[in-house]
């Protein structure tokens, strides 16, 4: 799996991460949302044990083994200019629009 960034992508993710240690992880939140779930970008300190590395550059992304299969193997991911959100795209799918970022470093 790979996810393409571009140039203003990069710099919204870096300002994310605010110069602490933290790892992106894609992840479908099913939470309340009485829906098929809404992908969210989440900032963790360490991944979990069921979590699998899809990416190391420019950033490290993982995504729960379980929820693998709900995202393309190429996609691309591409900040909002205006908005603090990101739009998830692959050849074939529009994966996620307005997609946030949760950070939950300890």
């Amino acid at each position: 799996m790979h996810i393409e960034l571009d140039e203003l992508t990069t710099r919204k993710l870096e300002l994310n991460l605010a110069e602490k240690p933290g790892v992106f992880k894609l992840f479908v939140d099913t939470e309340g949302c009485g829906c098929n779930g809404v992908i969210v970008i989440r900032i963790v300190s360490r991944p979990d044990d069921t979590d699998i590395r899809i990416q190391t550059e420019p950033f490290t992304f993982y995504v729960d083994r379980q929820q693998e299969s709900l995202f393309d193997e190429k996609m691309r991911l591409k900040a909002d200019v205006d908005y603090p959100s990101f739009k998830l795209t692959s050849d074939s799918n529009l994966l996620g629009n307005h997609i946030r970022i949760q950070d939950l470093r300890d």
